[in-house]
């Protein structure tokens, strides 16, 4: 048995300042700090064995906060994403750790950009209310809350879900089967694609699914199935 722990990131500065943010890397305001502090409370007794998050700053900070509060002593290191040229490699070399005690003492966080928010193509940095002024509310509400309409020259929840679901079928479940307690920090929509996968939801039933930012939930995976647990 493995627990499974999904948290969409706090707030961020974006968010507060009421603007889309998509792919652009902004950090958390004020509030989404203490949102991710007040889940680490919660979660401080929990032993993870490996963390996942997006490659933007607000998730990562999200979890790592949450291991700030964490009573297991171990260490959140994060892991060296994959070399695409020699300067790369030189920076993951670099970042070795030699110590086989210190890192028996660690929980790798790997960062993927499968788990990434939606993008927002044409609409990042806009605000929402100004963007409704141009385009229409009707318009933008289905661009946000359409299963398969796109906002310009962005994605939809279903191209979302075409990256994040394969992502944590093929990498993130062989962790839990093999008994690995596992944290995703990632955003509202990666995060409702992989829960629409784990309940069996229907694209009409994710359009309704809302998750909260700092909130956590939580998942036992047991004989090669999922079941959703409310308690933390």
């Amino acid at each position: 048995m493995a627990d499974l722990i999904l948290i969409r990131h706090g707030q961020s500065l974006w968010n507060l300042h009421n603007l889309f943010t998509g792919w652009v890397d902004v950090p958390l305001s004020e509030q989404g700090v203490n949102e991710a502090l007040a889940a680490g409370e919660r979660l401080k007794d929990y032993s993870f064995d490996v963390i996942y998050t997006s490659t933007l700053i607000r998730a990562i900070m999200t979890a790592m906060l949450i291991m700030a509060k964490n009573t297991s002593k171990k260490v959140p290191v994060l892991e060296a994403l994959p070399a695409a040229n020699a300067e790369q490699q030189k920076l993951a070399d670099w970042a070795k750790n030699f110590s086989a005690k210190s890192a028996a003492e660690t929980i790798p966080v790997k960062r993927a950009w499968q788990l990434n928010e939606r993008y927002y193509g044409e609409l990042q940095g806009m605000d929402k209310d100004e963007t409704r002024a141009k385009y229409g509310a009707e318009q933008v509400h289905i661009w946000r809350r359409s299963y398969d309409v796109p906002p310009p020259n962005g994605e939809a929840l279903l191209h979302t879900a075409e990256r994040t679901i394969p992502y944590f079928r093929d990498i993130i479940v062989p962790d839990l089967a093999a008994g690995k307690n596992v944290l995703i920090a990632a955003h509202g929509n990666s995060l409702r694609s992989i829960v629409m996968y784990l309940d069996n939801l229907s694209r009409e039933e994710v359009l309704s699914l809302e998750l909260k930012t700092g909130e956590p939930l939580r998942y036992v995976f047991e004989k090669n199935r999922f079941e959703k647990r409310m308690s933390l």
